[in-house]
Formats: C-alpha cells, sequence, structure tokens
C-alpha cells in the first residue's frame, strides 16, 4: 500500500532528535581488527502506529479507506524516531564505543575475535529481547574489511562504495535545479574524499537559489566534470589515530572558511 504523505508532513511538527554524522561516527571503526555490518529487515515497518497515528495515515481508495498499521515509509519523523528508539535498546554499547547505528544499520566492531563474539551475542540477545528482524541477506560477520553506509571500511582506511558512485556517474547531465541538488548532495555525502569539492561545487549550488535562472556556463559545465572526475578518483583515507594529538589549522578570508585537522 502506497500513500503520498507529502501534506501530512508540511503540517507535522519537525523532530530534531539527532541523526550521527556519517564520517564522524566511522571514525570509531579506527584499529578494528573485526567488524560486523547489520540491516533491520524494513525496519520502519517494524514499528505499530498508535490508534491516533492510525487516524493520520489513512489512505482512501476506490474500494474503501485503509490505515496503516505499521510506520510507513515517507514520514517526516521516522528517521528521527527510529533513530531514538535504537539508541535507547542500546544506551551501553554505544557509549562504549563500539557499536555504531545508523537508524536501521548496526556496526559492531573489535580488536580481537573473541572480544568480537562476545559483543556479537550481547547484540543478537537484546535484538531478540526487542523481537526486531534482522535481514539475513544484509549481514556480514566478523570482515577485516566490508561495505557499510556507502563506504568501504576497515580499521585502517575508509573509502568509497564505487557502485554506489558508478550509477550516478551513468546519468546526464543535471537539467534543472531539482536534479542539481540531488547530484551535489550525493557529491556533498563524499566530500571529505574530493578535494577541493567546496570550490568547485560554489558556482553549482548558486544556480539553485530560487532568485537564479538555471542556465549550465562553461565554467559551471567544468565545475560539475571536475566533481564527477574527483568521485571517480577518490583516494583512501587513513583512519585517526586517536592516542596521538591532533592539530587543527584554521583559515578564512572575505568569501571561504577553511580548516585541517592534522
Amino acid at each position: 500500500m502506497v500513500g503520498d504523505l507529502r501534506a501530512l508532513n508540511t503540517y507535522t511538527i519537525p523532530d530534531t532528535y539527532p541523526i550521527p554524522i556519517i564520517h564522524g561516527t566511522l571514525n570509531q571503526l579506527s584499529k578494528a581488527r573485526f567488524i560486523t555490518s547489520m540491516d533491520a529487515l524494513k525496519g520502519f515497518h517494524q514499528n505499530f502506529l498508535t490508534p491516533h497515528a492510525r487516524k493520520l495515515l489513512r489512505i482512501i481508495a476506490n474500494c474503501g479507506i485503509y490505515e496503516y498499521l505499521r510506520m510507513p515509509f515517507g514520514i517526516k519523523n521516522a528517521p528521527s524516531h527510529y533513530q531514538r528508539m535504537m539508541n535507547t535498546i542500546f544506551p551501553h554499547e554505544l557509549s562504549e564505543g563500539w557499536l555504531i547505528i545508523y537508524i536501521d544499520d548496526i556496526i559492531i566492531c573489535s580488536e580481537t575475535w573473541q572480544l568480537h563474539l562476545e559483543r556479537l551475542s550481547l547484540v543478537l540477545k537484546k535484538i531478540l529481547q526487542v523481537n526486531m528482524k534482522i535481514s539475513h541477506k544484509k549481514c556480514n560477520f566478523g570482515f577485516h574489511e566490508l561495505k557499510a553506509l556507502g563506504h568501504v571500511v576497515s580499521g585502517l582506511s575508509l573509502g568509497i562504495d564505487k557502485n554506489k558512485v558508478a550509477a550516478v556517474l551513468l546519468k546526464q547531465m543535471p537539467q534543472n535545479k531539482k536534479e542539481m541538488m540531488s547530484f551535489l548532495g550525493f557529491a556533498s555525502y563524499y566530500r571529505q574524499h574530493l578535494k577541493y569539492f567546496a570550490i568547485h561545487a560554489r558556482s553549482l549550488y548558486r544556480i539553485c537559489d530560487q532568485q537564479t535562472v538555471f542556465e549550465m556556463t562553461q565554467e559551471r559545465i567544468k565545475a560539475y566534470d571536475k566533481i564527477k572526475y574527483a568521485l571517480t578518483n577518490t583516494p583512501l583515507l587513513l583512519m585517526p589515530d586517536w592516542k596521538l594529538p591532533f592539530k587543527l589549522y584554521i583559515d578564512a578570508c572575505g568569501e571561504c572558511l577553511g580548516t585541517a585537522l592534522d
């Protein structure tokens, strides 16, 4: 059953519960020798709706009126609600830093195999206790390196998933503001791998402004091509060593603010 929830979302009060920042979260894998990833099976659908919420999510069809019994995809606050729920289930594991949860994605990391088995057992027991269903097709147990959250991760390095990038690069150049924002949103997700991303993307962001006419000039086409090229030639990033000191360098000018963490 599919419904158009856009009108409901416009009247929904935003849930400001934070979603983890991907790149900072993946840095927790530093020095991990064994990594497990799991994915909740149709995660949102595992949440039952309250009677009041069901009334708000009614769908009118030719053969009658239907109500969702479980939380559907497309609700404005669904990601924040699900993140809060997962964080409530695994508070101690998250605070210890060896468990990563991004909405319905679960990642466990350990430095030794024995410790990894113990941690995996703890997580699976809690999953059983709350009757959560896990997709067996998306389970990867005890790998040194695996794909997770659009990246190829290990305890030593962080790279991007080339398969995710390939599908986007095969598309034609954006023809309107919506398509350009979609491309920039995708590229920005990997911005820490893209040298000079902010410089190249600046002119492309400008034509997405409501007051600006969408026009792909030679300068903008060149900037777009540079970002596409950078996406196909991304370097592996080394995981940080948290035992070493860090240095933060800051520079600014009339148009830009730049920082570098060494």
